[in-house]
């Protein structure tokens, strides 16, 4: 699922598009797998007697229960979710059903840390926490190529306050001046 573009501002661009690592999706991928195989089994092993078919009944539904639960579910969790960094923001979004989206603006934030264990480290991947102004936090878990999310983030937190004040130095020379002190008094 592509990443509706009428989210963003007219002239913001999108710098990178991610999804969680696809090491989230190995698990949920086998627990599909052995529930298929456990109704194969059940299939072919139980006896096509009456009680066959209740056993083979039970089997389906226990692993049509931990199949959805623990792998369908997951795998689409993991499909639904989007991280896009853009020039000026961190758009959060996730849900399979009901759609979350969260917006947090570069200039608000203050500290990125990456957090990586050995398996993350392998595979390029970790987990990025981002704190900004005002208590709120943001837990990117599972990024792909953590390092470098965290890098170019870097980098436009710090090219965002010089287009700031490169805007504010513009802005006096289009006003035209006032003549005379700012207390409001007239030197004579």
């Amino acid at each position: 699922m592509a990443f509706p573009e009428d989210v963003l501002a007219d002239e913001e661009e999108i710098v990178l598009h991610l999804r969680p690592h696809w090491k989230a999706a190995v698990a949920p991928s086998l627990v599909l797998l052995l529930a298929a195989a456990g109704l194969i089994m059940g299939w072919v092993m139980l006896p096509p007697t009456e009680g066959g078919r209740i056993g083979l009944l039970m089997v389906a539904a226990i692993m049509l229960y931990y199949g959805a639960r623990y792998g369908a579910h997951p795998l689409l969790r993991w499909r639904c979710t989007e991280y896009v960094l853009t020039g000026e923001r961190l758009l959060m979004q996730w849900g399979i059903l009901t759609r979350e989206r969260r917006d947090l603006p570069l200039n608000r934030i203050n500290d990125h840390t990456v957090t990586q264990s050995l398996l993350d480290r392998i595979l390029g991947s970790g987990t990025l926490t981002i704190d900004s102004i005002g208590d709120q936090s943001a837990v990117l878990a599972g990024v792909p190529a953590a390092q470098l999310v965290q890098s170019t983030l870097y980098e436009l937190i710090e090219l965002a306050p010089a287009d700031e004040e490169e805007a504010e130095a513009e802005e006096p020379a289009d006003r035209p001046r006032q003549r005379g002190s700012s207390s409001g008094r007239r030197s004579r």
